[in-house]
């Protein structure tokens, strides 16, 4: 099932959950599957695949079956036919490499929040920029720990809606560097 919905065939992928569900699987698991694959291979390339996925589980849940069958079917189709990207899931591979590889580094001051007074004396959130109080929203501080050169982990694709966010992120990239200098 998962392989057919990677491989972009909606009729395999009705064929293997047809298979599954008259074997017997419990199909919560195929649901849990489902919301893996939504995550894992369509991603940020169509977002609602989550909302599907989640809703297809929510659905069999009430149901139950044969008719909460047909909300899993409708999932495993979108899925099979939803662009593909596995971007944010290699991001987050990187990000927990760079956690795990730095340790607990301490939040920079100007992201800490000042609720007191004293924090406010010793520079909590000096210098932090109000994405919604600054041109474009455009904030050009870094938002790494201190010591932790600024990197890219996330990698838009140029499959469905990720390659839109892939375009607004390197103009985003742009003008922050260019507002940097």
């Amino acid at each position: 099932l998962h392989k057919s919905m990677r491989s972009g065939d909606p009729d395999a992928s009705l064929y293997w959950l047809a298979r599954m569900i008259d074997s017997g699987d419990d199909p919560l698991y195929i649901g849990r599957r489902m919301v893996r694959f939504a995550v894992e291979d369509v991603g940020m390339a169509d977002p609602s695949a989550l909302t599907v996925a989640m809703r297809a589980v929510d659905c069999y849940r009430f149901l139950g079956s044969p008719e909460g069958d047909l909300a899993l079917a409708e999932a495993a189709v979108y899925l099979a036919i939803a662009p593909k990207s596995n971007s944010v899931y290699t991001a987050w591979g990187l990000a927990l490499k760079l956690a795990r590889e730095k340790g607990s580094l301490p939040v920079p001051m100007h992201l800490r929040n000042a609720p007191t007074k004293l924090m406010k004396e010793l520079d909590y959130g000096k210098g932090y920029q109000y994405a919604h109080d600054v041109k474009d929203g455009l904030v050009t501080h870094s938002n790494f720990p201190d010591g932790l050169p600024e990197r890219r982990i996330y990698f838009p694709g140029d499959r469905g809606r990720e390659a839109r966010v892939r375009e607004t992120l390197e103009q985003w990239l742009n003008r922050r560097s260019a507002a940097r200098r």
